[in-house]
């Protein structure tokens, strides 16, 4: 049985920056299961409908998520990992995480992934929904004003025409989404461990999950 580590936490936390160096220092499988709401996100707005529960339960029925070792992600044979990053695509990604069928096709999937090996998995709610009895369970947040700039910079290095009081109300709009929400809200499990990022760097971040992880 492999080892399974799940990192929550808020929009803009650095969840998988950190999660993929975490996973290519202990040789364990990253699944980022945030890009597979991104990824049913895409394939709504590919399909031009609209949100409502008949549309998303059509789409969610025959749809083929898959994330290869290097944190790609495939959308029915096709990558898009570049294509669900856009703000549009996070909206939606968090839009159709409020429905239940939805959550419980992915868990599935997501749990599926986890019997495979050693994983590190990053999500809102993989600590508390997802897999409770994770060998170790990190809540990762930082400051509003500081997971926005790193969203913006991080928009604006792929060339985005983006302004940061957009990227700030966007993150502010996530996070009360994400925790309000009926069905498995965003919240830190009983047993985790919260590492607040605001003034860390990416390895002391990373040094600190290898630790927790030994």
């Amino acid at each position: 049985m492999g080892k399974v580590i799940a990192v929550d936490g808020p929009a803009g936390a650095g969840k998988s920056t950190v999660s993929k160096i975490v996973a290519a220092k202990l040789g364990f499988t990253y699944i980022d299961t945030g890009a597979m709401y991104r990824a049913v996100g895409m394939k709504l707005l590919q399909s031009g409908k609209t949100l409502t529960e008949k549309n998303l339960t059509e789409i969610v029925d025959d749809i083929e998520i898959k994330l290869d070792e290097s944190a790609k992600v495939f959308l029915d044979g096709v990558d898009v990992t570049k294509e669900i990053r856009t703000p549009e695509v996070s909206k939606l990604a968090s839009d159709v995480s409020k429905y239940g069928f939805v959550r419980k096709k992915l868990t599935e999937l997501q749990r599926e992934m986890a019997t495979a090996g050693s994983v590190i998995m990053d999500g809102r709610d993989i600590g508390t929904q997802v897999l409770p009895n994770a060998d170790v369970k990190i809540f990762l947040t930082a400051s509003l004003h500081e997971r926005a700039r790193r969203r913006f910079e991080e928009l604006k290095a792929k060339g985005q025409a983006v302004t940061f009081d957009a990227v700030e109300n966007e993150i502010a709009a996530r996070d009360k989404q994400d925790s309000e929400r009926e069905i498995a809200p965003l919240a830190k499990a009983d047993d985790a461990i919260l590492i607040d990022s605001t003034n860390m760097t990416v390895d002391e971040v990373v040094e600190k999950i290898l630790e927790l992880a030994k």
